[in-house]
């Protein structure tokens, strides 16, 4: 065999049974965020470049060191989206929904960042969150911080901490900026590289979210975003601490918490999970209030957050959460050349009566067949085979006592149903007309 090609690095395949964790996941954020009022959309994987330039911010890590840009044959700038939010709201924008007073979506995607790939993170990662267009209450941001608690709650996830803060707005983050530029211009040469000659000058802002720990140093004795704040951003943050506490919520307020998008104002956030090590963060969002305004609409506040979905699963497999089990309802196993004229027929039959049906199509032993039932995970195997022809029935077995009946071909999909609720441990899944 020649030389196989791999995935490129940085991304992975997801083959079963891994693929119903994933399932499960998902199916959990629809079935939540449905509860909370959101509804799904979803966005192209690729934008055009200008995009993420204007939003997330051209002194970002995001937009100078790992975006995937390339130029179409129409000599066009495109980049893969590295995360949700901008296109949102470039779809908000687009679709001409500013009239209504408050939108509120969720996501579940696939998105692209040129990173070192590490455990929980792929270059090719894939992400959930919400959105909620519309309002500036902060009611609205604690809605937010308590949906994704709710999700991972139900996901069994444990140890779980909220960290909150607020950056301030653009009538009072600019003095901040200022304060912050002072402090850093003392320690300049103590700065690793990229602060020193980067964000130092672009945005000193930045240089909070910096993990070399000679910067972590400084910046732990920095000026704080809190003790700057106007008065509605005071009061906003106030109030967002209110309801957090009046639902019981536990929360730490982190001084120097900040996002690595400049759109944020205001509210951020993160979940950070005990489970994921030095790269702990689950869950990171806050509000964006200037970003619909700044790709070209009216003002209009808006708050999200977004989720790994790698993440979330490498924490649920640390705490060894059990995942529901997609097992095979019932196996199919023929024997000769006239029983194979009844194996699609007969499977067709019952998945039409709501089991899942398996059966063999390689001609294989019946020890073999039983066998792959068993890795299947079947409750049930159905046995047709000559001798059972010739007296026109099945053999119905249990899997896991080994009892077994004969059942008429003529009645096949009504006997086995009858069987099969008796002891079937989900019997919602067969349909009740049956």
């Amino acid at each position: 065999m020649g030389d196989v090609l791999k995935a490129p690095r940085g991304t992975a395949d997801v083959l079963p049974p891994q693929t119903s964790k994933w399932v499960y996941v998902e199916d959990s954020m629809r079935r939540f965020a449905s509860r909370f009022g959101y509804e799904e959309i979803r966005t192209p994987i690729f934008e055009n470049s200008e995009l993420f330039l204007r939003s997330i911010g051209e002194a970002t890590d995001i937009v100078t060191k790992e975006m995937y840009t390339f130029t179409d044959k129409g000599g066009r700038s495109n980049t893969l989206r590295p995360e949700m939010t901008a296109s949102v709201i470039r779809a908000y924008l687009e679709h001409q929904l500013t009239a209504q007073s408050l939108v509120k979506w969720f996501y579940i995607g696939p998105g692209f960042r040129y990173e070192r790939p590490q455990s929980g993170r792929f270059r090719q990662f894939h992400q959930l969150g919400v959105e909620a267009i519309g309002s500036e209450n902060p009611a609205l941001d604690a809605e937010i911080i308590l949906l994704a608690l709710e999700l991972f709650s139900a996901l069994g996830l444990k140890n779980l901490e909220v960290r909150v803060n607020s950056i301030g707005c653009r009538e009072c983050r600019p003095s901040y900026r200022e304060k912050l530029r002072g402090y850093f211009k003392d320690h300049l040469q103590e700065l690793c590289e990229d602060c020193r000659t980067h964000r130092f000058e672009k945005n000193p802002l930045r240089i909070l979210d910096c993990k070399v720990e000679t910067c972590r140093t400084l910046v732990s004795k920095s000026p704080v975003s809190i003790d700057h704040l106007c008065a509605p951003c005071e009061e906003h943050f106030r109030k967002l601490k209110h309801w957090l506490d009046k639902l019981g919520f536990h929360y730490t307020l982190d001084p120097f918490l900040v996002r690595g998008l400049e759109y944020y104002t205001r509210t951020v956030f993160e979940i950070i999970s005990k489970e994921l090590g030095a790269q702990n963060t689950l869950c990171g969002g806050g509000r964006y209030d200037n970003l619909v305004e700044l790709l070209g609409g009216p003002p209009k506040p808006a708050v999200g957050f977004a989720a790994g979905i790698e993440r979330i699963i490498l924490v649920m497999e640390n705490l060894q959460v059990s995942f529901p089990e997609h097992k095979v309802d019932l196996y199919v196993a023929v024997l000769g050349e006239r029983a194979e004229d009844h194996l699609l027929p007969v499977m067709m039959g019952l998945r039409r009566c709501g089991l899942h049906v398996r059966g063999d199509y390689n001609r294989r032993t019946l020890g073999a067949q039983l066998k792959e039932a068993d890795r299947f995970g079947a409750r049930w195997s159905l046995l047709i085979g000559e001798n059972e022809l010739s007296k026109n029935m099945a053999v119905l077995r249990n899997m896991q006592t080994r009892e077994q009946v004969e059942i008429p071909l003529d009645h096949l999909e009504q006997e086995v149903i009858a069987k099969i609720l008796s002891g079937h441990r989900d019997p919602v899944s067969v349909k009740e007309s049956v």
